[in-house]
């Protein structure tokens, strides 16, 4: 939460606010098996609290998985 209202206050982090954001974004990257950028958008979007932004990120992994099935089978052999 407090990352969110200095961000939003000041258009940035501070340089140790920043690591501290990214060693999150890496962690729920590796945990979820998402990318860090999707990692860091969902930090932005739900907040700090691990346990939704495990939810969000185990259904985004999720959703991307149906996409790419749907796109392998609409393409030709």
């Amino acid at each position: 939460m407090i990352f969110e209202a200095m961000l939003h206050r000041e258009g940035s982090l501070p340089e140790a606010d920043q690591a501290l954001w990214d060693l999150l974004a890496a962690r729920l990257a590796r945990e979820a098996g998402i990318s860090g950028d999707q990692a860091g958008e969902l930090i932005k979007r739900t907040g700090t609290n691990w346990n939704s932004l495990l939810n969000e990120a185990h259904f985004l992994k999720e959703l991307d998985g149906r996409l790419d099935q749907e796109d392998a089978a609409s393409k030709p052999d």
